[in-house]
């Protein structure tokens, strides 16, 4: 298994900065850096599909989603390097509409200056595909633009609900349709889909509460998934999913470039932490998104509508 590429973000000393395109320009250096030594694989591609995580309108600032800005600066590299377009994916669900979870976390802002499309893949052809899970075969639900295009996959550094890490084969599994368990759901679209690279979005982290990290990752997506189990203080043999992804004889995973980050240092920080469900916004959640939206003039999401 490929080693995990690793590159700090400078700090500039004056923290959140709410301007996306502030951001950006901030994260441009290092996400260049990761995405470098993946240029042979991305650039016979006339279209490439990011995969974020925005499972839900919760603010970027916590680490609970993957900040626009870094796919912003996954979408500029693209089309500045190799000339390729890009589609950033979601998914509607019974809770709220892609749309709107876009529209808060301003993805159809972000698209407009990167010129990349917005897709919802609750709204495409799907197709059905078999992969093999827990030693059975798993039927999926699988939206085209994910089987059509090179997908780079780009989580946050956070845990899920039920403690295991969101990551990206988590990620790619929520944008997807099957009755199978969701930890059988992540090994197979995770084979379906193959992903050609993810990024993890460690710059804002979230443990039990949001932790600036100021890092981005990038590797196969079961690699980069081995590398955040292991920073939020995990076992990859407590995870049913990365213990079939990332064989034993494959562990641990290496990580270049350490000397720019405190791995040890992050490890402490994020352990044991849990994300907190959507009808229970942890209160770091609730401040920020209502600052934010009080200075901006956006709007309040709906979790926050009470």
């Amino acid at each position: 298994m490929n080693a995990v590429r690793l590159a700090a973000v400078d700090r500039d000393g004056r923290g959140w900065r709410p301007d996306v395109d502030t951001r950006r320009a901030r994260l441009e250096d290092a996400v260049g850096t990761v995405l470098a030594p993946h240029r042979d694989r991305l650039e016979d591609a006339d279209r490439v599909a990011i995969a974020p995580d925005a499972h839900y309108p919760f603010h970027p600032s916590t680490g609970v989603v993957t900040d626009p800005a870094v796919v912003g600066a996954v979408a500029a590299w693209l089309d500045r390097e190799l000339g390729a377009d890009v589609a950033v994916l979601g998914r509607s669900d019974d809770r709220i509409a892609f749309e709107r979870t876009a529209s808060y976390l301003g993805y159809d802002r972000l698209a407009e200056r990167v010129g990349a499309a917005l897709v919802d893949l609750a709204d495409v052809p799907k197709r059905n595909e078999y992969r093999s899970a827990g030693g059975r075969s798993v039927a999926l639900s699988v939206p085209e633009p994910l089987l059509e295009s090179p997908t780079i996959v780009v989580p946050t550094l956070r845990p899920t609900a039920e403690g295991m890490v969101a990551g990206a084969t988590r990620t790619l599994a929520r944008l997807v349709r099957s009755t199978a368990e969701p930890e059988r759901i992540a090994i197979a679209v995770t084979r379906a889909v193959e992903p050609v690279l993810a990024v993890l979005d460690g710059v804002v982290a979230y443990g039990d509460d949001p932790a600036a990290v100021d890092a981005v990752l990038s590797g196969s997506a079961p690699a980069v998934d081995a590398v955040a189990t292991s920073l939020l203080g995990r076992a990859i043999g407590d995870d049913e999913a990365l213990s079939e992804l990332v064989p034993e004889s494959t562990r641990p995973v290496a990580v270049e470039n350490l000397d720019e980050l405190d791995l040890d240092a992050v490890r402490e920080r994020l352990s044991g932490g849990r994300l907190p469900p959507s009808e229970d916004t942890h209160p770091a959640v609730s401040t920020a998104y209502r600052l934010y939206a009080a200075t901006s003039g956006d709007a309040v999401p709906p979790q926050l509508e009470r």
